[in-house]
């Protein structure tokens, strides 16, 4: 009987209540880290080395995430600088951060590229937050759908007589409060980086 239990929690059937709102559980927090690294890219008035985290480099033959390649630090509110590992690559590392489309200008010395971070005009903060709010609302759909699929599961699970309506009713009020928790935890995670994005 448990190699039959375990196949079909394999194949996606979950035997009980607690094993769906796991599931839905450990979906939910990847949503939330999934916000908070999309965030990390979002400028703020200060220099920051996760502006770049976005940027790839041609560097041997592929694209490679700039971190790969140099060291980068921002000494100063308003500097990025980028240390190259081997200086053959400043070239390119210098072109696909200008080409980034994130309005920054670098420039380097031969061994070390400066990235000069321009204070945020208003408009563009505004668009900023514009896009966090984006941001935020597709992460409330992602964990909206992770509570749907939860509560067709509890559905499906009732009508093949493997929990009572009680456990049903109680399953779904559980996936609702872990929905509302993540949800306010995503709006007050966009509030702290609003903050920042307006602070001047």
């Amino acid at each position: 009987m448990k190699s039959d239990q375990s196949s079909a929690a394999s194949s996606g059937q979950f035997q009980t209540i607690k094993d769906v709102e796991a599931a839905a559980k450990g979906r939910m927090e990847k949503v939330i880290s999934d916000f908070q690294h999309q965030m990390t890219t979002l400028r703020t008035g200060r220099a920051s080395v996760h502006l770049l985290d976005g940027v790839t480099v041609e560097a041997y033959g592929s694209p490679m995430p700039i971190s790969h390649l140099a060291t980068l630090h921002a000494p100063e509110p308003t500097m990025i600088t980028v240390q190259p590992y081997d200086a053959s690559q400043i070239g390119p590392i210098e072109k696909a951060i200008r080409s980034a489309d994130l309005g920054l200008n670098p420039s380097n010395d031969g061994k070390l590229i400066r990235v000069p971070v321009p204070a945020l005009t208003e408009e563009r903060r505004k668009e900023m937050v514009k896009h966090l709010h984006v941001m935020v609302e597709e992460h409330r759909v992602a964990v909206r759908n992770i509570r749907r699929d939860a509560n067709d599961q509890f559905k499906k699970m009732l009508k093949d007589k493997l929990i009572s309506e009680d456990e049903d009713r109680r399953g779904h009020d559980d996936v609702q409060k872990m929905t509302d928790a993540h949800i306010t935890k995503l709006e007050d995670l966009a509030k702290i980086k609003e903050k920042e994005v307006m602070e001047i």
